[in-house]
């Protein structure tokens, strides 16, 4: 096997998420292969594309950034790509689809942003009969791994077509997918315990938070499963029935992603229902606490009341015990009340529930 490369070959880690963000210019990377030839570069030229897709069976022309538009129109040309489908490139507000060309297939879908942030870009996809083009609005990508096994020829990817590479660059954004709803899973159980043990007003933020980043996540995925089962469809001969098992698979995944943001989007309407449970049982408990000791100083008050009245004739005005009764009077009474609010279980449960907080 012969392995050639270029003097500025990055192909261990090019267009990482290390690159510097320059969404003003457009970077491209290419990698062309064979069972037995590789050859990859950063930068490359589009006259040297045109010559690598003469000597390699399959060319991964890769672009980063879309603010070279006069780039982007020099590799629309080169492959003879239509113009709607340049234009979709170009505006980055498009939904994940298929769109079938004389010359090719043109697929859409959205890349999960690399440092979990529930955002997402574009990826614009051309499958050609020994090419595959794609298109990011922003350096920094999932395909570390992709690189790596085409340079070390693991796998069946040196040995498959272009049908094959765009299978595992589609898998592997959304297999990027996991990575954030695990976050996300563990972002729920840590509200769960803020609500649990001091449910406040920041706790309501984040549900409200989690929601709406749950529904711009379900929003961004759900295409996708139309678009996976527009390429697992028979008939374009670009798309080898082998690869359509492996497409299929991608499309169980999409299924697995979807269900998993409906449980999630379930459990967070699931945390705003205990969120309000709580913030209401913390305000019976706080009215019991407040009932008992208002309950007794009503009878504490009603003593004082009636012996702090100046009429002449009020009995025990005149008598020498009369204040030590007063006092015994309201302490007996308070001490009567709290016995019975206690066997009763108010005094305690309450107690309890304040002392936990």
């Amino acid at each position: 096997m012969t392995t050639t490369d270029s003097p500025n070959d990055s192909t261990a880690a090019p267009a990482t998420s290390d690159s510097p963000r320059t969404p003003e210019c457009s970077l491209m990377e290419v990698i062309s292969y064979g069972p037995d030839d590789y050859f990859a570069t950063l930068p490359v030229s589009v006259a040297d594309v045109a010559e690598l897709l003469q000597r390699f069976p399959v060319t991964w022309l890769n672009v980063n950034g879309l603010g070279d538009h006069a780039l982007i129109e020099q590799v629309g040309e080169l492959f003879g790509l239509h113009r709607l489908a340049v234009d979709d490139i170009i505006h980055t507000h498009q939904r994940a689809k298929v769109d079938d060309y004389e010359n090719g297939l043109f697929v859409v879908a959205r890349m999960a942003d690399l440092e979990l942030r529930s955002t997402s870009e574009q990826l614009s996809m051309f499958i050609g009969p020994n090419y595959v083009l794609t298109f990011q609005e922003e350096p920094g990508d999932c395909w570390r791994g992709v690189r790596e096994r085409i340079r070390q020829h693991v796998g069946r990817i040196r040995s498959t077509g272009p049908d094959y590479l765009a299978y595992v660059l589609l898998d592997s954004v959304i297999d990027a997918y996991f990575p954030v709803l695990e976050r996300i899973g563990e972002r729920l159980d840590e509200i769960e315990d803020a609500i649990v043990a001091n449910p406040n007003r920041r706790v309501l933020g984040d549900i409200h938070q989690m929601k709406s980043e749950l529904l711009m996540l379900r929003r961004t995925i759900w295409p996708h499963r139309e678009a996976l089962a527009e390429l697992t469809r028979e008939g374009n001969p670009l798309i080898h029935d082998a690869t359509r098992v492996y497409l299929r698979d991608c499309y169980d995944h999409v299924i697995q992603i979807n269900e998993l943001l409906e449980t999630y989007r379930e459990l967070t309407a699931d945390l705003r229902d205990l969120y309000m449970s709580s913030v209401s049982n913390r305000i019976n408990e706080t009215m019991r606490v407040l009932t008992i000791i208002a309950t007794i100083f009503i009878p504490i008050t009603f003593i004082a009341s009636i012996y702090g009245m100046n009429f002449e004739y009020l009995p025990e005005t005149k008598w020498r015990h009369g204040y030590a009764f007063a006092w015994s009077l309201m302490i007996a009474t308070t001490i009567g009340m709290l016995i019975y609010f206690w066997r009763r279980g108010w005094l305690y449960s309450a107690a309890t529930k304040v002392g936990d907080e």
